[in-house]
């Protein structure tokens, strides 16, 4: 558990010494007045906690204080520990129940999704299974050449179409490929999309109804890759991709850059969708299970 705080505490340095950082130091010498929680909900906010989750937040918590007759700020922090805690659900496991398992990536352009498939692909090799990548990103040559990238430095296999093929035939004919090779997990890197081009959001509608005529039940799984750093617009990218596909889970990249991390608590209050895997840093192994213990204790230094 030592090694893993460690790892979060340096991968949320940022998150630790900025937003939250001010939370700490708030809550050092302050009595609890209306100013307090004035500046305690500007700093939720400008944390990309956004105002709706903030405010839930705040009146939970000023409800607690009421009720246990907490007058001073440094008497709050187990309360806000705690408050916080709550907001995060229970760590998820990851459960592998079909062969092959077909898990797909969604997410816009530049959110980090490629290179979280290829860490994911280490994740499971490393534990023994057989796994297969999918470029089915057929608009960019440039997406499948990253992906065959990463593929060559962990050494993992991947099937790609010709840039502009059909991304449907792609998926179609990887899940086939898996199903003949007993590749044990499938994860396809689908094309970066903006959330607001319907054309595009359809086709990836698409795509998945031909995963499932490839192989009854798949995907099996579809993450959404948002981008830590972008606050805000992410959750309205993730909006959109739920409405439009079944999202079972979300990948929180590029943590490790954000010097905010509220983001982490309105995906689960404004979208119900776990955060399965945060990304902490560049290397191959730099994607973890997301710990909601570990993340609360390093956003608040405790």
């Amino acid at each position: 558990m030592a090694d893993i705080l460690t790892r979060w505490k340096s991968g949320l340095f940022r998150t630790s010494k900025a937003a939250f950082g001010r939370v700490v130091s708030l809550l050092g010498a302050t009595e609890i007045n209306s100013d307090f929680w004035d500046e305690l909900e500007a700093i939720f906010i400008q944390a990309d906690m956004g105002i709706s989750t903030s405010q839930s937040i705040l009146s939970s918590l000023q409800a607690t204080v009421r009720a246990e007759g907490v007058t001073r700020a440094a008497e709050l922090k187990p309360l806000l520990e705690a408050e916080l805690r709550s907001r995060l659900g229970n760590k998820e496991s990851i459960e592998i129940d079909a062969k092959p398992f077909v898990i797909f990536l969604v997410g816009v352009n530049g959110s980090g999704k490629t290179t979280s498939i290829a860490k994911l692909g280490q994740k499971f090799a490393s534990t023994g299974k057989k796994v297969q990548l999918v470029a089915a990103d057929t608009f960019r040559a440039a997406a499948v050449d990253q992906l065959q990238i990463w593929a060559d430095r962990i050494k993992l296999p991947v099937i790609a179409g010709q840039t502009g093929s059909d991304p449907g035939a792609v998926v179609f004919d990887a899940i086939q490929s898996a199903i003949a090779k007993e590749v044990d997990i499938v994860l396809v890197d689908t094309a970066g999309r903006l959330h607001t081009r319907f054309n595009l959001m359809e086709e990836l509608k698409k795509v998945v109804r031909v995963a499932g005529k490839a192989l009854t039940g798949a995907p099996h799984a579809t993450w959404l890759v948002l981008d830590a750093t972008t606050g805000q617009n992410a959750l309205l990218q993730a909006k959109a991709f739920k409405a439009a596909v079944n999202i079972t889970g979300v990948i929180l990249a590029k943590l490790d850059s954000s010097a905010k991390g509220g983001m982490a608590f309105a995906i689960q209050e404004e979208l119900g969708l776990p955060i399965l895997y945060a990304g902490l840093g560049e290397s191959a192994d730099d994607l973890h299970l997301f710990d909601p213990d570990a993340f609360i204790r390093s956003i608040l230094d405790t």
